[in-house]
């Protein structure tokens, strides 16, 4: 049974009309089939069954059913404010939550990814015209039931109290760290990977005892709806509840007082989310992706560093946050990288890019934007080399994967980040002027860097910042649920995944038990210099 939320004689139905509940409605009870719809002229209408997210005006009530008429969309902060409150209030009548009910909440998490994966696989399949089933299945599907996996195998670990490190002079007092639930999180997510991103940092949240609420990205429309159907089969909205919307819904959630906010997309999206939750003092985690940098060192092997570098940037199209943007190489080596790079995508699609293996990039702004950042390029003298060629079909199109050699830094290829499959390789002195330049740029969410000499990882890690590094491969940290994964700087503030993210999620509260033959009274006034003397004060 649900409670709509009624101010002003409006009911908001928050989540559908679903043919198996009852609705209670100022103090009565209503069933589905006594939902009606009236238009203004008084006649009467059909019966109502998926109006999603829609306000309804009683317009006058009836012995067996109400009247409604449609009236607004589900954007109106009062609504979203509702459905906080009523998470707010569940929580409060559970504060802490047992082992056993987070292993559960989890455990319906991956079964509903389980169970559902062919109609999670279609529904992002539609929403990017087409996306290669594998990369769905890889990126979207296994890395949540894989940290669901890690998640409740380590729950108990995660929340028994710390000790912490008493001073002797307040021996035999005792203290603990005390891992608390914060509340209520709030989830905004983009459509690149609009599953994994909606629902992995909600594993981290329920692990850590939290109710939570996502707002997915209205360009993944049909994955946003399989996702309300199905966490309204598996989930009570108390628990986990998902907002469609469009921006302005979007707005109105990152206003929201949440007890925390993660927020993953562009920077300039990210700042907007931050000056929104500052409003509130919400605290916030940011992943705003970046100028990811991959180098290849002169004792790296061409062959698997191209192999390497290729997959990560042209898996789901180039459009991952932590793909590779661009390759700095040593100048005297980079003609046989390009042919190394030739060989590997050849080798990856051997179909091209009509064939199934190979993602789409949807939305004609993306394809605008990216077109544009090419055609500069050319007209700037660069050098382009296509590796594939461009299919258009009626939902949208491939853009093949594309080599820009050597822009200049004034170019919109190298001052923003890229998001799609054109890969600027970019010739460099010596291993030294790389790092100078990766040094002086924006911290990138990840550093990915093709060496084998133990000197140069060492003198890389040390005069660099970066969310995340990998040696001798991209992307792979990012499935290594023990590993935090997050940006820093420019790429984000805070982390998650794992333990990192059961810690972002919860606060640890400082516990100091004090001993009945406590020594502390020696230090109430009046104070005597000698003893302070002794004890080091």
């Amino acid at each position: 049974m649900q409670e709509l939320v009624t101010q002003e004689g409006v009911v908001i139905v928050d989540q559908g009309v679903p043919s198996h509940r009852r609705y209670r409605l100022d103090g009565g009870y209503l069933a589905h089939d006594q939902f009606r719809h009236q238009d203004t002229s008084g006649k009467r209408g059909r019966r109502l069954t998926s109006h999603r997210h829609c306000a309804y005006i009683v317009r006058r009530p009836f012995r067996r059913f109400h009247h409604f008429i449609r009236e607004t969309p589900m954007a109106d902060a009062r609504a979203l404010q509702a459905r906080l409150d009523h998470q707010r209030d569940a929580f409060a009548a559970e504060p802490s939550p047992s082992a056993a009910t987070r292993r559960d909440r989890l455990e319906r998490l991956a079964t509903m990814t389980r169970r559902h994966r062919d109609e999670i696989v279609q529904a992002i399949r539609q929403d990017f015209g087409h996306r290669a089933e594998a990369e769905t299945r890889m990126a979207e599907i296994a890395p949540l039931i894989q940290a669901v996996r890690h998640a409740r195998r380590r729950l108990t670990r995660w929340m028994k109290p710390r000790k912490a490190a008493m001073p002797w002079r307040l021996a035999p007092a005792r203290a603990r760290i005390h891992r608390q639930p914060l509340g209520v999180v709030g989830i905004i997510a983009p459509a690149n990977y609009p599953w994994h991103l909606a629902l992995l940092p909600a594993v981290d949240a329920l692990a850590a005892g939290n109710r939570v609420m996502i707002k997915p990205s209205e360009n993944a429309p049909t994955t946003s709806a399989l996702m309300v159907q199905l966490v309204e089969r598996y989930f009570d909205p108390e628990e986990l509840c998902v907002i469609e919307g469009d921006a302005q819904v979007g707005r109105a959630f990152a206003g929201l007082p949440f007890d925390h906010l993660l927020f993953t997309g562009h920077p300039r999206n990210g700042r907007e989310v931050a000056t929104a939750a500052a409003e509130n003092l919400t605290p916030v985690t940011l992943e705003l992706g970046g100028k990811t940098p991959a180098i290849v060192a002169d004792d790296a092997d061409l062959a698997h560093a191209a192999r390497r570098i290729a997959f990560g940037k042209w898996l789901n199209a180039g459009q991952t946050c932590i793909a590779p943007d661009h390759v700095l190489i040593d100048a005297a080596r980079l003609p046989a990288f390009i042919e190394a790079l030739r060989e590997a995508v050849a080798s990856f699609y051997p179909h091209g890019t009509a064939g199934d293996d190979y993602s789409a990039v949807p939305g004609d702004a993306s394809r605008t934007r990216l077109e544009g950042m090419l055609a500069e390029a050319r007209d700037h003298g660069c050098r382009v080399i296509d590796l594939g060629k461009r299919v258009e079909f009626s939902r949208g199109m491939k853009l093949p994967p594309t080599l820009v050699i050597d822009p200049t830094a004034n170019l919109a290829i190298m001052r923003e980040e890229v998001f799609g499959p054109w890969l600027p390789v970019i010739g460099m002195r010596d291993f030294d002027a790389i790092l100078a330049r990766v040094a002086e740029g924006p911290s990138p969410p990840a550093l990915y860097a093709f060496t084998d000499d133990p000197a140069r990882r060492r003198h890389l890690m040390e005069q660099t910042r970066s969310g995340g590094v990998v040696f001798n491969d991209t992307l792979w940290h990012s499935a290594v649920p023990g590993l935090p994964f997050g940006g820093v700087g420019e790429s984000g503030m805070g982390a998650y995944h794992g333990e990192a993210g059961f810690l972002r999620f919860s606060h640890q509260r400082s516990v100091f038990i004090q001993s009945r033959r406590s020594a502390v009274g020696l230090l109430n006034p009046p104070y005597r210099t000698w003893l302070l003397k002794l004890l080091g004060i």
